[in-house]
């Protein structure tokens, strides 16, 4: 199960930071993210990691921005997200599979990825 918390209305270059609270995976065969969607498009990858963040995946429009870490004691990796612009106003989900990495990237489709948890809209406006 997934379970992400964390969105909200921020302005222009404020801070948000998501929460994805996991169960029943195994990072060390699954990798978890966070993947957006706006309405009348694809989910798109925006993150994504294995057991540890320092081989994480990043969205070319997300990079220097965000930063995906874990808290395995917790069962949770966050996205925590600064300067954020009103084209990151998307629906956030958390999401796992084996083969996460080819649809975080967009290699795959993210119609593929096995396991999603509910979204969380994040909206970026003065």
């Amino acid at each position: 199960q997934l379970q992400a918390s964390g969105g909200g209305l921020v302005q222009p270059g404020g801070s948000l930071r998501l929460s994805c609270v996991y169960s029943g995976f195994d990072l060390g065969e699954y990798a978890i993210g966070w993947f957006r969607q706006v309405p009348g498009k694809e989910r798109e990858g925006v993150s994504c990691m294995g057991v540890s963040a320092r081989s994480a995946y990043y969205a070319d429009s997300v990079k220097g921005r965000f930063t995906i870490s874990s808290d395995h004691t917790k069962n949770t990796i966050y996205l925590q997200m600064n300067n954020l612009k009103p084209e990151d106003t998307a629906a956030y989900y958390c999401a796992a599979d084996v083969a996460l990495y080819y649809s975080c990237s967009g290699q795959d489709s993210s119609s593929n990825v096995a396991f999603w948890g509910q979204g969380t809209q994040v909206t970026v406006s003065s």
